[in-house]
């Protein structure tokens, strides 16, 4: 699948019942991929967060279009880069503090690393979903906000704005 517009978020849950947030994918990202390596259950949820446009590709086309090296080169990409931030995520809950956690997960969401300019407006993500994506409670995600807010590294309100300012939280000690 590829999200053509809007947001989905993937989930897991274990035995227990608990849920946790793995990732929220964007306009450009696919989802579903795991069948083209074999995987044969399905062990995440996908769930829209806001309006979205999902293209469907069955497995057979897809397979067909991987033989362009474009489309091959795409996919690839994005299975690497979602590999390398998936990597750094188990990094950061076992290393840092929920404070850089949850600015580095605030500038993901943003596209940082692929936008210009000094602000982002990003998609509507709820503080449990926020909470769940990095490993604390909602409260202390709320409390996190505000002084992010009150130190003008992000706008929130109706929406939410993330200033590149934030990097600071991940860059000082």
């Amino acid at each position: 699948m590829y999200i053509q517009r809007g947001g989905v978020k993937l989930s897991v849950r274990v035995k227990s019942g608990r849920e946790t947030v793995i990732a929220v994918l964007g306009p450009g990202d696919f989802l579903g991929e795991g069948c083209l390596a074999g995987e044969r259950r399905r062990i995440r949820t996908a769930t829209a967060i806001t309006p979205s446009t999902i293209v469907v590709v069955p497995k057979h086309r897809m397979t067909r279009l991987l033989g362009r090296p474009g489309i091959a080169q795409r996919l690839l990409s994005h299975a690497l880069v979602r590999h390398a931030v998936m990597e750094q995520d188990l990094i950061d809950q076992l290393f840092s503090s929920t404070e850089k956690r949850l600015a580095r997960t605030l500038l993901l969401l943003a596209r940082y690393d692929t936008r210009e300019g000094p602000r982002t407006v990003i998609r509507h993500v709820s503080n449990a979903t926020l909470a769940d994506m990095v490993g604390a409670t909602p409260a202390r995600i709320s409390t996190l906000m505000n002084m992010f807010q009150r130190a003008g590294f992000i706008e929130y309100n109706r929406k939410l704005v993330v200033h590149r300012s934030l990097l600071n939280v991940l860059l000082h000690d």
